[in-house]
Parts: structure tokens; sequence; C-alpha cells
């Protein structure tokens, strides 16, 4: 039977990680949107102004907020789907019966734990106007493209990069859910005469559902939070034109730079919106199927 001393000792356990929710994470949550409301600066939080919704509907007829909204979704819409399939197909290869599993293991997921600075700066290298890639297409007879300086190609190169780096934590996801369907259902496939495709299509990929759910959903929230690689490819700029300009990229100038706190700590939480809405979506059409 439990004493008060008990349940004493079991609150003083968990009181630190309260308090560090508490200062670290709720509070300046509630803060930021109490600054939302207001056209707030912090280096003059005296001069602090309540404008309501103003900066709520300020960002709906800002031209680069709207700009980056669109960016952000053609960025998302372009490395999601891409990500998953990869990650997929990565997955089978190396939980499959192939020699120097662990090899691939490591070099697939090698750069996932690399810093993204230095994948930006080298990417920037390898697509440079003299780079490798270019070099390659010369040599190919492939035109070539001044790719992070292109208007048309500048988000679609950062795309290819953020497939690169992250595909491996994925993968790795996957590779767990496929270990977890048990052997017996695909012996019973081999029974009845299942070609692989059949038990890709029966077996693998109704069991990963609810794997595929969760990689869905954390790469959607990653995709739509990208930030420092648009920052080190486009310079700190957002260029060319805007065409590497993100809602975080923007919120962080508008905080940062123009400091405007207010308006800031709006489009943080309109982004949380546009995240959790697609989350519930998601959910409800994985929800249908399953039924």
């Amino acid at each position: 039977m439990r004493t008060r001393g008990d349940l004493f000792t079991g609150y003083l356990f968990v009181l630190p990680v309260v308090v560090s929710l508490a200062v670290f994470l709720i509070g300046p949550i509630f803060y930021a949107l109490y600054i939302s409301f207001h056209e707030f600066s912090f280096l003059a939080p005296e001069q602090a102004k309540w404008v309501g919704f103003e900066n709520y509907l300020k960002l709906f007829e800002d031209p680069r907020f709207l700009k980056a909204v669109k960016n952000t979704s053609f960025y998302s819409l372009g490395v999601v789907p891409v990500q998953i399939c990869i990650a997929l197909m990565l997955a089978l290869i190396v939980d499959s019966k192939i020699k120097g599993k662990t090899f691939f293991r490591v070099v697939y997921f090698l750069p996932t734990v690399t810093s993204t600075v230095a994948v930006s700066v080298m990417f920037m290298y390898l697509f440079k106007n003299d780079g490798l890639v270019n070099l390659f297409l010369s040599k190919i007879g492939v035109p070539t493209h001044d790719w992070f300086g292109d208007l048309s190609f500048a988000l679609p190169a950062t795309m290819m990069m953020a497939i690169w780096t992250t595909v491996g934590q994925f993968m790795v996801i996957y590779l767990a859910g496929l270990q977890d369907i048990p052997n017996d259902l695909y012996e019973a496939a081999e029974v009845d005469g299942a070609t692989p495709w059949q038990k890709l299509r029966f077996i693998t990929w109704p069991m990963l559902r609810s794997t595929t759910f969760f990689i869905l959903i954390m790469s959607i929230i990653g995709t739509f939070q990208v930030f420092d690689q648009m920052y080190v490819i486009s310079k700190g700029e957002g260029g060319p034109q805007d065409a590497t300009l993100t809602v975080v990229f923007y919120l962080y100038r508008a905080a940062f730079k123009d400091f405007e706190m207010g308006y800031a700590s709006a489009m943080a939480f309109v982004l949380f919106l546009i995240i959790l809405l697609l989350t519930v979506i998601q959910k409800k059409i994985f929800k249908e199927e399953t039924v």
C-alpha cells in the first residue's frame, strides 16, 4: 500500500521534468501565442502594442509569405513520396539475404548523421557551375545549369539533397517494421504459390501501414520545417528571387533580422495549424483504408 511518503517521493522525481517542460516548452509556447497578438520587438519589449488578429491577417496579404508557403508545399510534395519509396526499397534490400548487409545499412544511414551544413556545402560544390554534376552532364551531351542560382532548378536541387540526407532514417524505421512481420505469413504465401510481387503487395505493404503512416507524418513535419539547408544554400537570402524561401526561413528572417517577433510568432502558429491539419487528414485517410 502506497503511503504519502511514497507519493511525495514520486512527485519529487517527476518535478524536474515538469519544471523543465513548463520553463522551456509550455511557457514559451503560451508566451509566443501572447506576443503573436502584439506588435512586439525584443529590442523594446516595453513598447509592445496590442494589434489583435492584425498579424494573422497580414500573413495572407504578404506575397513573400504566400511564396514561402508555395515553395514549402512544392518541396514537401516532391520530397515526401520519393523519400518513402526509396526508404522502403532500401529497407527491402538490406532486409533480404544479401552479403554485406551491415555495410549497406551503414552506408545508407550515414548521410542521416552527417551535419546538414556539411552536406549543404558538399552539394554546393557538386552543383556549382564547374562542379562534378555539370562536368558529368557535359560529358554525355546534356546542357549544364547554374543549379542553385537558377529559379527553375534551385528548389529541385535542394530537394535532391534533402532526399539523400534523410532517406536513411526512414529506411531504418521501415527495417524495424519489416522485422516485425511474422515469417509464417510469407511461408503460407509461398505454399500458395505467391510471387515476390504478390507477397510485397498483399503482405508486406498492408503490414507496414502503421509504419508508413508514422513515416509520412514525420516526413511532412520535417519538410514543412525545413530551414538549415535553405539558409546555407542561399547564403541566408532565400534566393534566387525567393526561390528557396520556406516558411521557417521567412519566420527566422522576420524574427531575427526584421525583429518583428509578433509577426513571426503568428507565422509559427499558422504553420502549426497547417501541419496539424495535414496530420488529421492523413490520419483519417489511413483509418478509412484500414476499415
